[in-house]
Parts: C-alpha cells; sequence; structure tokens
C-alpha cells in the first residue's frame, strides 16, 4: 500500500473523487462525538479534510492523523501548516498502532475517527485494528468509520460504481460487509456498536467504549 500512495497522479485521482451524501455523512459522524472532545486520532487522515471538521466543531482538541501516503500528508501539512495542535504521522494502518511513536504519549482518547480508509485493509487486519482502537479510547470514548462497505448483490455494487462515476473497481478496496463489521466491533469490546447513515456503500459505524 505505501508504494502504490507514493504515485501523486494516483493520490490526486483519489482525492478528486465525489462521493454523493459524503458531506452529510460527515457531519453526522461529527454530532455522534462525545463533547468536548479533547484529543482525537484520525485513521488515513488524507488531505485532513475530516479533522478539519472535527476541530471546527470542537477547537480545543488535539488531533494525531496518520497516512501510509507521504504526497498526501504533504496536502494535510499544508492544510494544519498554522495548527500547533495537530501532529501528522506517516503509518501503514496494515500495521499495529503500537508501532507509532507519534501516539506513545497520548492520553486516553476521546475520539478515534476514520474517513475512507480501513476498506483498503484485509478482514483479519480490520478485526485487529478494531480492537487496538478500543484499548485507544477513554472510557465512553466513540470510534466512527464513515468508509465503504460491501453491497449484498453484484446489481448493487455496480449501481453504486455508477453513481460514483467509476467504470471499474478500485485494486485497492478489501469491502467488507456492515453487518460483520458490526459484529467485528462488539467482539473488540465496544459496549454498543450502529449503522448511523448507508447510502449503498458509504456507511457510517459508530461504536462507543463501555
Amino acid at each position: 500500500m505505501p508504494n502504490e500512495w507514493s504515485d501523486p497522479a494516483r493520490v490526486e485521482d483519489y482525492l478528486a473523487r465525489e462521493i454523493p451524501h459524503r458531506d452529510s455523512a460527515e457531519l453526522l459522524l461529527a454530532q455522534a462525538l462525545p463533547s468536548p472532545v479533547e484529543h482525537v486520532l484520525d485513521l488515513g487522515t488524507g488531505d485532513g479534510r475530516l479533522l478539519a471538521l472535527i476541530r471546527r466543531e470542537h477547537p480545543r482538541a488535539r488531533g494525531v492523523g496518520l497516512d501510509a501516503s507521504e504526497p498526501i500528508l504533504t496536502r494535510a501539512r499544508a492544510r494544519f501548516a498554522q495548527q500547533q495542535d495537530v501532529v501528522l504521522a506517516e503509518h501503514d494502518l496494515a500495521d499495529p498502532l503500537s508501532q507509532l511513536t507519534a501516539i506513545a504519549d497520548l492520553p486516553a482518547l476521546d475520539a478515534v475517527v476514520s474517513g475512507l480508509a480501513i476498506h483498503h485493509l484485509e478482514h483479519e487486519r480490520k478485526r485487529s485494528l478494531f480492537a487496538e482502537v478500543h484499548a485507544l479510547l477513554r472510557p465512553g470514548g466513540v470510534f466512527a468509520n464513515l468508509d465503504l462497505t460491501a453491497s449484498p448483490t453484484p446489481a448493487l455494487h455496480d449501481l453504486f460504481r455508477q453513481a460514483i462515476g467509476r467504470v471499474e473497481d478500485d485494486p485497492a478496496d478489501r469491502l467488507a460487509d456492515a453487518c460483520d463489521q458490526l459484529a467485528w466491533l462488539r467482539e473488540a469490546g465496544f459496549a454498543t456498536a450502529d449503522c448511523r447513515f448507508k447510502w449503498l456503500e458509504l456507511t457510517l459505524l459508530i461504536a462507543q467504549r463501555r
């Protein structure tokens, strides 16, 4: 994955994609977070779009954004150039979060968020990542994952792909069923796991630590 996302043309194509209703889903994600949010981790931060939204809603929030792509992180660094409360670090989500020194000194997190990133991971890694996220959250903390999930039929998958203007599947996608992911979140120890938004494959899953 790091080699693939080091291609600037690949990065430009990915960041330029438009998904209908994404803005509405992101607002619902922000509303699902506890208040106040003082410490937040963004998995697969991209150009910092989601982290910026959360900091607008919670101006005192200190954020850490992770991404495997140096070209994408360059975009995020430009966005947060004047914001000392944001730390950006290169990290492949396929690797355990425990390997990352940027989060070693963080207190228990109020929120962990992710936007359109975790669907690139193999399913077993998704499950282990959910457990790692649970361990990082404070009691009552929230994990909010806005991502792509598998369609129940090939016809619905084709409908989504047409709606976002894609001729072919993205070879990096590893789409998992939304219900399976809710079960994995509960297995990871989350007290509640719920689907708060779904439009075809665009899905918002919210899980809260006990």
